[in-house]
């Protein structure tokens, strides 16, 4: 019997919550991502760290890891200018961090940080810890004479060790208030361009990978978006009970609570994989049928299932 890792030609797995939470590996994630028989691409919505630094991270923790393994939105913002038709060369408005502007020269642009004289063909705004209120009025500047306007992500806040920060989704909506619009493209999860570049870069399509990740509202919902099927893990942001009330655009394939479960055959037994997808969805189908009452008592099957799978 088949291993929930081994349905899948690859993995695209998110990093916060995920492999790691700040400098510490999250139990369990690094033996379970070393023991995997199939290649895994790392992708971030974090715009500001170059892949290097995060493979480097990655590598400290124990796991085998190049930059190549690693896609950031950053990169997937350069991409999508590409894709749009930006010819090679073209000077672009890098704002945010380090990541945004190696991203830009890698992809055969020449990234500049203020607009000086000459127009720019594009605008890739990425968070970054640096980012000032002149950087966000280059960027107003530039949108405004015609220049294409890619956002790395719109995460609206950032968690630190002080608490919520704002994130580049905060800084986006500066911008936007200015220029009297919204980006014209958007790289990062929810939206599926950095699931593409990332199956891409292995070589597959994006029904062929498994995305993994630990947020409802931008690691599944981008799976969904990019027509990958995926496994939500209880390590990081979201609990089963959002999962529950998720909506269908909101929903994974698959629940587990941790990375060890890739090792698990999906229907080996009572307590398995497929029984608490099969849980979950019968209650997905009652909450769109309009059955609370039969909602909420499906939904505790599927909360005791899940405490049986954390105790095997």
């Amino acid at each position: 019997m088949s291993t929930l890792a081994a349905r899948y030609r690859a993995l695209v797995c998110d990093l916060d919550g995920v492999v790691y939470r700040g400098p510490s590996a999250v139990p369990h994630a690094v033996e379970a991502l070393s023991a995997l028989d199939r290649p895994v691409v790392y992708a971030t919505n974090n715009a500001s760290r170059r892949p290097a630094d995060v493979a480097q991270h990655l590598t400290d923790l124990g796991l085998e890891c190049a930059p190549e393994d690693v896609v950031t939105s950053s990169q997937a913002a350069a991409w999508l200018l590409g894709e749009a038709g930006t010819e090679p060369g073209a000077r672009v408005l890098a704002v945010g961090g380090a990541g945004v502007a190696d991203a830009l020269g890698e992809a055969g642009f020449t990234a500049v940080r203020r607009v000086g004289e000459g127009a720019v063909a594009a605008v890739v705004q990425g968070y970054g810890p640096d980012v000032t209120a002149a950087d966000l009025a280059e960027a107003a500047y530039a949108v405004e004479d015609g220049a294409r306007w890619v956002a790395t992500n719109t995460d609206a806040t950032l968690p630190t060790d002080r608490g919520v920060a704002p994130g580049n989704g905060s800084l986006v909506g500066a911008v936007a208030r200015a220029v009297g619009h919204e980006p014209d493209d958007v790289a990062g999860k929810p939206r599926p361009p950095l699931y593409l570049l990332a199956a891409r870069r292995l070589g597959l399509e994006a029904p062929q990978v498994l995305a993994v990740g630990d947020r409802l509202d931008t690691d599944i919902e981008g799976a969904v978006s990019a027509g990958a099927e995926s496994l939500l893990v209880l390590t990081g942001v979201d609990d089963l009970d959002a999962v529950l009330a998720a909506p269908a655009s909101r929903r994974p394939t698959w629940v587990a609570p941790d990375l060890r479960w890739l090792h698990d055959a999906p229907e080996d037994g009572e307590t398995s994989l497929a029984a608490l997808a099969d849980a979950v969805r019968a209650v997905h189908e009652a909450h769109d049928a309009g059955d609370a009452a039969r909602a909420e008592g499906l939904a505790d099957v599927a909360r005791h299932l899940l405490e049986r799978m954390a105790d095997r």
